[in-house]
């Protein structure tokens, strides 16, 4: 209050007064102090400062293979599945006769046969659904927009266990070729089984690329059980299923009886006997040249105790189905002993049915 009263008071003075007033204020200690007064602003407090924003980070490379993504080789390798279990449906569901570029080929038998069928529906209409998807999500994943609603994450997951459905599924088939199928050659088995373990290989390698070796084992655990899932449903699908005589296709083969002509020893008779009493049978076919040598080596009266299992009943070749108790037995060829839950392969000396079978016998000729 009074630095204005005597602000006033100055105001009203005269001029020679007030320039007098004016040279001693000025030379007032005080008024130089607050001369060196600065306005300025109170540094910011660390709370009141602002984070910076984060640079955007580079956009990831998609993983490629020899200079290809993965998605465009998945899309590439699925069509070619799609193509082949295309033609394949065809010929299945029109009866038409495949043509097998292999001389000698049996695409047509493997084709015909009830390992063609799973729960009903023909194996390529199931592969050509799978290969379209399959093709579908890998046109997704890059960048085409034919499947809204679904993440990067489902579509990566979803290939990768439709891969290893499809590699589980054909490791599963090339061993019933081997085994139901010997000395078949399927040209297009073999392709489909190809086109297959391809693709699982090329999202596996995209898998480790995007996660590396270390992560990986969560999807490995899923990978197996999807695995075994397939393998379980195919064994059930296939538990019934029966297989036509290799090398058949074009001709049917109508039973006929063998007659055993040569006669049983008293050592065969007892052994007849004896696998009888502990429910061994012999599995064989009407038309195999083993099987009727077995039985010569046996002889009439010791073939009329055995229980013999003939396995194609109804003949042979096109059209013609395997028994079924056989098929459950799991034979491999003809013919075939089950000794106590053992199977032997191929016509067998008597000597060594008696030793599998442990019969002794009282007699010492053995033949």
């Amino acid at each position: 209050m009074a630095t204005i009263s005597a602000a006033l008071s100055v105001s009203f003075l005269p001029p020679a007064a007030r320039r007098a007033v004016s040279t001693a204020t000025s030379s007032s200690p005080r008024v130089k102090r607050a001369a060196r007064f600065r306005c300025c602003a109170q540094p910011p407090s660390p709370e009141q400062q602002e984070t910076p924003a984060p640079l955007p980070s580079p956009p990831e490379l998609p993983s490629s293979l020899w200079g290809v993504s993965t998605s465009a080789w998945t899309a590439g390798v699925a069509g070619l599945g799609l193509l082949e279990t295309g033609y394949l449906s065809y010929l299945k569901l029109t009866g038409s006769e495949a043509f097998c570029p292999v001389a000698g080929g049996g695409c047509g038998d493997v084709l015909d046969s009830d390992y063609s069928v799973v729960f009903g529906i023909p194996l390529p209409l199931v592969g050509m659904v799978t290969y379209g998807v399959v093709t579908a999500l890998s046109l997704q994943e890059n960048g085409e927009e034919l499947l809204p609603g679904l993440d990067d994450l489902d579509i990566r997951l979803t290939l990768l266990l439709l891969a290893t459905s499809l590699a589980t599924a054909s490791a599963y088939f090339l061993f019933i070729l081997n085994t139901k199928f010997v000395g078949t050659s399927c040209l297009y088995c073999l392709s489909s089984a190809f086109i297959s373990f391809t693709l699982f290989f090329i999202r596996l390698k995209e898998l480790l690329q995007d996660i590396g070796l270390a992560r990986i084992q969560k999807f490995v655990g899923l990978q197996l059980a999807v695995a075994v899932i397939v393998a379980l449903a195919l064994t059930n699908s296939y538990s019934s299923a029966t297989t036509q005589l290799k090398g058949t296709g074009d001709f049917v083969l109508e039973p006929y009886k063998t007659e055993v002509t040569s006669e049983s020893t008293p050592f065969a008779i007892s052994l007849a006997r004896h696998l009888h009493s502990i429910g061994a049978k012999m599995y064989g076919a009407f038309w195999c040249t083993h099987c009727n040598d077995q039985k010569q080596l046996f002889g009439r009266e010791a073939m009329e105790i055995l229980d013999y299992v003939e396995c194609f009943p109804n003949g042979a070749g096109k059209g013609k189905k395997m028994a079924n108790e056989c098929v459950a037995t799991g034979l491999e060829g003809f013919p075939t002993w089950v000794i106590n839950g053992k199977l032997l392969s191929g016509d067998q000396e008597l000597s060594v049915l008696a030793e599998e079978s442990g019969f002794v016998s009282e007699s010492p000729e053995q033949s």
